[in-house]
């Protein structure tokens, strides 16, 4: 007996196997036992069908992506720029913070709880599978934590300034955490020949994203780069959020988030097209 099976995170394409029967009242043959535990693992994974019911259409889900792909991109070189607008207008306004967190202390401080109350949304709004929906909904509530709980001003913060900047930390960390997973997860998935290429970034990515914050971090103990004009937090910073963003447009661009017209009618599970792991 054949049954196709979705699996999958970023691959927008559902995926399949083939398990086999044993013969009634015969001994179950190692392949058929590698095939049943291969099918109990993947029914007992994150890795599960998508509910038609429950789950959005795929481009709702593409365009979620999209969204979270783009403030990715455009957050770290906003804060700068838009801090240097502000300063040519008249405005006393640092241009460059010693992070990115730091901006809520700059002019651009509506940019950057904004971007990150969109962020929190858009990630608590995204729904593909149940692994994928654990890993958003965290991520979502923590991008909003981090807008809400200002990390400690530089010079001169009180007692509750310091202990709010702790978990503005904390929440930073674990939402970069969150977003590494989607991407090393993904590299995880079963793809075909013409896609492990887009594995292999998402990869990259989530290992970029982990490296990164773990520098900055250092970074942020030892004081080290803080007299640059670009902090080497703000760099390191950058260039995890922009894993992030790369990983989630590719996600999205693979989904076809940028076709426009009609949407095309949903699939039942049951006629939707198989694919056969490599």
């Amino acid at each position: 007996m054949t049954e196709g099976r979705t699996w999958g995170p970023f691959s927008p394409i559902p995926l399949g196997h083939n398990t086999t029967d044993a013969p009634s009242g015969g001994r179950m043959s190692e392949s058929a036992q590698g095939s049943r535990i291969h099918n109990w693992l993947a029914d007992n994974s994150s890795r599960q069908q998508r509910d038609p019911e429950r789950d959005q259409d795929n481009r709702t889900v593409g365009r979620l992506r999209l969204g979270v792909g783009v403030i990715g991109i455009m957050l770290p070189p906003a804060v700068p720029l838009g801090n240097e607008i502000l300063r040519a207008l008249g405005s006393k306004t640092p241009i460059m913070p010693d992070s990115i967190s730091g901006s809520y202390y700059t002019g651009t401080r509506n940019v950057f709880v904004g971007s990150l109350c969109a962020l929190g949304v858009f990630l608590i709004c995204y729904r593909y599978n149940k692994r994928d929906d654990h890993f958003s909904s965290a991520a979502g509530a923590f991008a909003l934590a981090v807008a809400f709980l200002p990390t400690s001003p530089g010079e001169h913060p009180t007692a509750r300034q310091e202990a709010v900047g702790v978990i503005h930390l904390v929440c930073a960390a674990l939402l970069l955490l969150m977003l590494a997973m989607f991407c090393i997860l993904s590299f995880w998935d079963p793809a075909p020949t013409d896609k492990r290429h887009v594995n292999r970034l998402y990869l990259t990515a989530g290992a970029a994203i982990v490296a990164f914050t773990a520098i900055a971090g250092i970074a942020q103990l030892t004081k080290w780069g803080t007299h640059w004009k670009f902090t080497s937090v703000y760099i390191c910073e950058t260039l995890a959020v922009w894993a992030f963003g790369i990983a989630w447009l590719t996600a999205a661009l693979e989904m076809g988030a940028l076709r426009f017209g009609a949407p095309s009618p949903r699939t039942p599970l049951s006629a939707d097209p198989v694919r056969h792991a490599p």
